[in-house]
């Protein structure tokens, strides 16, 4: 299957840019940004700027009548995905490949059962450092997209089908071997940065560095490695050294989309972090002290919104 057209959902720092690079590399009818009227109005109203430069997108209505998509991509919060599934509907038709750049490890389950698990790639986002306020995105490091199906040894016509379209047009992207690993090696590193950055009220820089934040951090990732050991997916310290890696490649003055919500006075996805981990602790009889802390810390910052 040769993929030619794009639907984003979600125009957050994610979906702003892909949206953006999809655009720049194919013609400006082939990337669609599923939005409602309203949304579309403010988005043409203020503009969307990525790294200074206006986007110039084609906005398309969740009602309308077009060809099914090619390739589908999510790209909200998880608390906005029954709403975004919804909007998508008239996108997907037999052969749509869906991937989700959700933070957390269970989009794909849900997406699948809307759309059919036959359609979906599982998908982890890595790497950026994207940081959106306002309609303003500004970045410097791109990231990756890691994708595939659940075992990649041998690699699907789905996925093959993505990696052709990524290489035709420059984007970059990895397939591991085992995306659960993966996912739950992504999951870990959101549930220490997301709540300890934006329990903290500091950037990238303030876990980079030795201190209380980071040791936090690094306690709450420990939690879900085991966790993760209980699940069967078996992370380790080489996966914490791993993934503190990618942390020390991020713009030390950036923010992780907690500590952006935080600063946009918008409800958190800590539900999604420590309220997996609590209730995975739960299950396998596994205490999850630092978690159950930040926790409770981001529940008291978040009353002070209303």
């Amino acid at each position: 299957m040769n993929i030619r057209t794009v639907s984003i959902v979600g125009l957050g720092a994610l979906g702003t840019m892909y949206a953006k690079y999809f655009s720049d590399k194919l013609s400006k009818d082939q990337v669609r940004i599923i939005a409602s009227q309203n949304r579309i109005q403010k988005y043409k109203k203020q503009g969307i700027y990525c790294n200074g430069e206006p986007c110039d997108f084609n906005y398309v209505l969740p009602e309308s009548q077009q060809e099914p998509v090619d390739l589908l991509i999510f790209s909200v919060k998880f608390n906005q995905l029954q709403q975004a599934m919804e909007d998508a509907r008239k996108q997907v038709g037999k052969n749509t490949i869906i991937i989700s750049v959700l933070n957390g490890i269970s989009s794909e389950e849900i997406i699948g059962k809307t759309f059919g698990m036959e359609k979906m790639l599982y998908c982890v986002a890595q790497g950026m450092d994207a940081v959106k306020l306002e309609n303003e995105l500004n970045y410097e490091n791109m990231g990756m997209l890691c994708f595939g199906e659940k075992d990649n040894n041998v690699m699907s016509e789905k996925v093959t089908s993505v990696a052709k379209f990524f290489d035709t047009i420059d984007f970059p992207y990895e397939i591991p071997k085992d995306m659960k690993h993966k996912m739950w090696g992504k999951f870990m590193m959101n549930t220490g940065v997301n709540q300890t950055v934006a329990v903290f009220s500091t950037n990238y820089g303030g876990v980079q560095a030795e201190g209380e934040p980071r040791n936090v951090m690094i306690s709450a990732m420990r939690e879900v490695i085991a966790l993760s050991q209980k699940a069967g997916t078996n992370l380790d310290e080489s996966d914490l050294t791993y993934w503190l890696k990618v942390l020390s490649t991020l713009n030390p003055l950036g923010l992780p989309s907690m500590a952006q919500d935080m600063e946009a006075h918008r409800n958190t996805e800590v539900g999604l972090f420590a309220g997996t981990v609590i209730e995975l602790g739960k299950e396998y009889h596994v205490p999850t002290p630092t978690n159950q802390w930040l926790y409770e810390k981001v529940q008291e910052m978040e009353k002070k919104f209303v």
